[in-house]
């Protein structure tokens, strides 16, 4: 919740919470972090989650894609940020391969939970089924990554928007209430027609995070430092820099969570 005088969390985000907000139609935010330093920093500006993410790859590493990135790094990542963190909700991405049997999910999962996240995310539809099954069944909350998967990348062709055709839309409204039965408790959609994210956002009782999927999902997130202007390279449609105007970074991550909560980010220009 957040105290009247400085609009600050005063008590750490769980999943009820977030569940309440959806109700009750109030935007949530999300933004990448890989340290304690820069989580003190989201904690100050009233974030609410936290994603340590696969991401971390690229952005921290400097690897061309999410896919080397180990259980171990990711691990080591959550430790950190934990360290760092007083009320935010903290979800983990299970690298490339450390979920591709129910029972190694688990056993990963358990890696993860322990270093401190509070949540794992799986990139996947259908198949994944069994394996978010078993993890809830054992207490680990679970959310679910649709759309554009970036440990796909290289079955999908490169970073492309799915969902565009009324087959590919069905079917990921298919999946999302199957994963939604077998006990995912936030669904994440990445890179899809904003009028899809609308739609699949009110099929589904549970949170929805977008990036790059509209302004209708109940949270937003976008990497750390995209929303920082320092990532190099081409930059996706759905960033925005907000470490502009003279702004300290604790002041970009205060500007992201107004523009979400207003309805303000994202803007027609950052959807497709």
């Amino acid at each position: 919740m957040y105290s009247d005088t400085n609009k600050k969390l005063t008590r750490p985000v769980t999943l009820s919470k977030l569940r309440k907000m959806k109700q009750e139609q109030e935007k949530f935010t999300c933004l990448t972090s890989y340290d304690a330093t820069f989580t003190g920093a989201m904690n100050a500006a009233s974030i609410e989650t936290i994603l340590i993410g696969d991401s971390l790859g690229m952005v921290v590493q400097g690897q061309d894609s999410t896919l080397p990135v180990s259980i171990e790094d990711m691990c080591y990542h959550i430790a950190a940020v934990k360290r760092g963190n007083d009320n935010a909700f903290l979800l983990a991405d299970m690298p490339f391969m450390s979920y591709s049997k129910p029972e190694q999910a688990l056993d990963n999962a358990a890696k993860l939970m322990q270093a401190g996240a509070h949540m794992v995310k799986l990139e996947g539809g259908s198949w994944l089924k069994d394996t978010i099954g078993l993890l809830t069944e054992r207490g680990i909350p679970v959310c679910a990554h649709l759309g554009l998967t970036p440990q796909a990348v290289h079955k999908l062709g490169g970073y492309k928007v799915q969902g565009k055709d009324e087959a590919t839309a069905a079917l990921l409204l298919k999946e999302s209430l199957e994963l939604e039965a077998a006990g995912t408790d936030i669904l994440l959609y990445e890179c899809i027609p904003s009028e899809l994210g609308k739609t699949l956002t009110e099929a589904v009782n549970i949170p929805t995070i977008g990036i790059g999927a509209g302004p209708h999902t109940d949270g937003q997130v976008l990497v750390m430092h995209d929303m920082l202007g320092v990532t190099q390279g081409r930059k996706p449609r759905f960033v925005k820099n907000f470490l502009t105007d003279g702004r300290s970074i604790q002041e970009a991550f205060e500007a992201f969570s107004d523009e979400v909560k207003s309805g303000t980010f994202p803007a027609p220009e950052h959807g497709f």
